[in-house]
């Protein structure tokens, strides 16, 4: 039913796309999302799928083409990085306004500038607003099998939205992992045959696709894309739990670690909840009831999901790779969305935020200790000192970590 390959993020996600199989992907190189891309590009030249493989000018016009394309019927792919995603920020909102069900792998990359070439989340934190579903991914196995997920989540015909599967650049895609790859015939299976609606191509029953839309019907287009997004919950529910019991997986909404007890929480994203784990357990071995929540879908936010987590515990962290400059005390995007879902779900707790990593700088076991044990000076003094703490910048004091044998194994 499977083999174990080595492989890092990138290649893993070319190999669920070799699955897919899809009929068009028109991409742009950009680091660290290339190699995806040129990985696919050899299975084409290979003969491996049916894929017809546009190389374009720009990142831009990777998304325009294929937007053209998955209006036309077909079941379309890309994928990118930092500034080619914000090169394509018109036609994000052209894909998801058209309702294009289109798959695109993003590795998370800082903005410029300065120049950086290493792991943040302000590129896609930056497109959170522009109407796709966007799923965040751990490691390389999870980074294969979401994107796999991905496509049946775009094309459920109560979607229809565009998907963003999100790697951390880097530390996930290039990293070389222990991956296991379905078979081809039981993944295909799980894709199923698309099946396209309303494409342009049909000439039998002629469409309009991207008319001009004054204030007489723009309102209503944008409340019927509202209606999707909020379908996409239900629907990322019921494709991970056909997948989970086809595969043996454990996928949800939100992952959680040691939560039965828990007192206190952070709630943070992608590769660096592996990191959080080792922490957890040293913790957890010195008698501290700390937990981990790491978000696997964060558009649409899962607040509903979230609050019935956080609402018993005394007090959350969330960490930020990214900031939302110019929000409440310039602090992350996730901290944000948790605020407001506590206010709307009148959960009353502390929940602080930490800003770490930006431009790939490193967060280590000590740094998010500092997190657990701020979190147990909050609860015991029943104060927040810092509403937004910058996690790991120069010039501060660096926290040690001094893990003990036995609390690590």
């Amino acid at each position: 039913m499977s083999r174990i390959l080595a492989l890092d993020g990138n290649g893993a996600v070319a190999q669920a796309m070799r699955q897919i199989n899809p009929d068009v992907v028109a991409a742009y190189p950009i680091t660290p999302q290339t190699s995806i891309v040129e990985n696919f590009a050899q299975m084409v030249a290979d003969g491996e799928v049916a894929t017809e493989f546009i190389t374009v000018e720009s990142e831009h016009s990777a998304l325009s083409a294929c937007v053209g394309a998955s209006a036309a019927g077909g079941r379309v792919m890309t994928a990118t990085s930092s500034a080619g995603l914000a090169f394509m920020w018109e036609v994000l909102y052209i894909a998801a306004s058209t309702r294009l069900p289109i798959v695109m792998p993003v590795v998370n990359r800082a903005l410029s500038g300065p120049i950086n070439i290493h792991c943040d989340h302000s590129d896609t934190m930056g497109a959170r607003d522009a109407g796709w579903v966007q799923l965040f991914s751990e490691s390389a196995q999870e980074a294969y099998e979401n994107t796999l997920q991905a496509v049946r989540i775009a094309e459920h015909p109560d979607v229809r939205l565009p998907v963003m599967v999100m790697q951390d650049g880097f530390i996930t895609s290039h990293g070389m992992e222990r991956v296991e790859i379905f078979d081809d015939e039981p993944a295909r299976k799980f894709l199923g045959e698309f099946k396209p609606h309303y494409p342009l191509l049909d000439l039998e029953n002629p469409v309009t696709y991207g008319p001009l839309d004054f204030y007489d019907y723009y309102f209503e287009h944008k409340r019927q894309q509202v209606e999707a997004s909020r379908h996409a919950l239900r629907v990322v529910r019921e494709v991970s739990d056909e997948f989970n019991r086809k595969f043996g997986r454990n996928h949800g909404i939100l992952d959680l670690y040691r939560m039965d007890d828990a007192q206190v929480a952070v709630i943070v994203l992608s590769s660096t909840a592996g990191t959080a784990r080792v922490v957890v357990d040293r913790l957890r071995a010195e008698g501290l009831k700390v937990g981990l929540i790491r978000p696997r879908l964060f558009r649409p936010f899962p607040h509903e999901a979230l609050m019935e987590v956080v609402e018993s515990l005394s007090a959350v962290a969330v960490m930020d790779r990214s900031i939302a400059f110019g929000a409440m005390r310039d602090g992350g995007p996730l901290w944000i969305e948790t605020l407001a879902a506590a206010k709307l779900h009148n959960v009353q707790l502390p929940i602080t935020n930490y800003v770490f990593g930006l431009g790939g700088r490193d967060v280590t076991p000590a740094h998010i200790e500092r997190v657990y044990r701020d979190l147990y000076d909050i609860v015991e003094t029943g104060r927040i000192l810092e509403a937004v703490t910058y996690l790991g910048v120069r010039g501060d004091p660096q926290p040690k970590f001094e893990p003990e044998a036995e609390a690590v194994k």
